[in-house]
This record gives structure tokens, C-alpha cells and sequence, in this order.
């Protein structure tokens, strides 16, 4: 219960500071409003970075469905813990935009277009193209799980005690292989890159009192679900095949 208690915590941080930035640079009358692109890959990053550091000497720091599916899919987690991880991550998200809806409250009264108060909860592609969309976040994904390990198999090897995974300097590293997915990877879809990250925040905005929002675009909402579940999963084989 422990852990699962904690990739709830995890998730639900990375959602507040994640969806958060994207809440200042989009609603109307923030103070960060157009502030842009590299600020919100910016401050996703830092949002990983602050949650591994959060809770990693817990649960691992999941805080990624894909991430939980990729371990188990090579050996290295338990296949029973896995739906306790997916649904504590669900819920942590899903409790982490809702803290973003109350702390904007304002400004979602004043900021008029329904598709960036969505774009604050979830993501959606620059041109829409099923396939194509799929695998951007396959690909994505794959990098990420790809470094996570890479980060994590780094600092276990090394010899002068910079700390094991979740200590140290490696949480950062990891926001900041965030940071370089979002800048290089991150424009054909918004880079969800997590089932939990689009999904439990897709959900609190169809059910909570958002003025003006809109739909929550369901007919995508898939993609970035099943594009990171693939791409955990060849992630977490590479690097157990090709361990650089």
C-alpha cells in the first residue's frame, strides 16, 4: 500500500507543476501567458525531476504506466504489483489537474477559446494523423524509458558513490531527458509520452465545472494510451537488449 500510496503522491505532483505550466503560458490574464514552448518543456522537466526526487526511495517513482508496463515486461517489476501502479497513477493525475482547475480558478472564466483550457489538461496533435500521430508517441516514449534505464543503469555501475536512482543527481537527469524529448520530439503531439499524464487529466476536465470548455476530444484520446504503452514496452527491450 506504501508504494502505491506514493506513485499516487508522485503522479498527482508531476500533474499539478506539469499541467500547471501549461495552465500559466495558455489562460488568459496569467502572468506567464505566451510565455511558450520552452518554458512548458522546461517546467515539465523540473515536474519529473521533483517527483522522482519526491517519491523514487518508495515506489521507484514510476509515475508512468508506461514505465511500470516496461520494467515488468523485462523482468525487472512484478507483474502483480502492476494494476495497483496503473490505477494509483490514474488517480494521481487525475487528483493533480484537479488541483490545477482549483489553483487557476479564475481564469478559466476569462480565457474564451475551449481548446486551450483543454490543451491544459491533455494533449492533442499539431496535425491530426492517426498513424503517424502513434508513432511520434511510440517513439517518444521508447527514448524515454530508453534513458530512464540508461540513467539508472549509469549511476549503478558507477564506482564513486554518486548515488543509485532517485538520490543524487539522477532525478534531474531524468527531467531534463524530459526537457530534450518535449524540445526535439514533443511538436507533432504534445509529447504525452504517459498513459496516466493524458488520460486522468482528460478525465477531471470532462467532469469538472470548467466554464466554456468544450469536448474533451475522446475520438484521440486513445493515442497517447496506447502509443506509450508500446513504446515502454520496446524501450524497456533495448535497453535490455543493447545496453549502451
Amino acid at each position: 500500500m506504501e508504494e502505491y500510496l506514493a506513485e499516487f503522491a508522485g503522479t498527482a505532483l508531476l500533474i499539478l507543476l506539469g499541467d500547471g505550466v501549461v495552465a500559466g503560458v495558455l489562460l488568459r490574464e496569467s502572468k506567464a501567458e505566451n510565455s511558450g514552448w520552452i518554458v512548458i518543456t522546461f517546467g515539465w522537466g523540473l515536474a519529473v525531476a521533483i517527483a522522482v526526487y519526491s517519491v523514487a526511495h518508495i515506489s521507484g517513482a514510476h509515475i508512468n504506466p508506461a514505465v511500470t508496463l516496461g520494467l515488468a515486461a523485462v523482468g525487472e517489476f512484478d507483474w502483480a504489483l502492476v494494476p495497483g501502479y496503473w490505477l494509483a497513477q490514474l488517480l494521481g493525475a487525475f487528483a493533480g489537474a484537479a488541483f490545477v482547475y482549483l489553483h487557476y480558478l479564475p481564469h478559466w472564466r476569462v480565457t474564451e477559446d475551449p481548446g486551450l483550457k483543454l490543451a491544459v489538461f491533455s494533449t492533442a496533435p499539431a496535425i491530426r494523423t492517426p498513424v503517424a500521430n502513434l508513432i511520434s508517441e511510440i517513439i517518444g516514449t521508447i527514448v524515454l524509458v530508453y534513458g530512464v534505464l540508461a540513467i539508472g543503469g549509469y549511476f549503478a555501475a558507477d564506482t564513486e558513490g554518486l548515488g543509485a536512482f532517485g538520490t543524487g543527481i539522477s532525478p534531474l537527469l531524468v527531467g531534463l531527458l524530459v526537457v530534450a524529448i518535449g524540445l526535439s520530439l514533443g511538436g507533432p503531439t504534445g509529447y504525452a509520452i504517459n498513459p496516466a499524464r493524458d488520460l486522468g487529466p482528460r478525465l477531471a476536465h470532462a467532469v469538472l465545472p470548467i466554464p466554456g470548455k468544450g469536448g474533451s476530444d475522446w475520438s484521440y484520446a486513445w493515442i497517447p494510451v496506447v502509443g506509450p504503452l508500446i513504446g515502454g514496452v520496446l524501450g524497456a527491450w533495448l535497453y535490455t537488449a543493447y545496453p549502451f
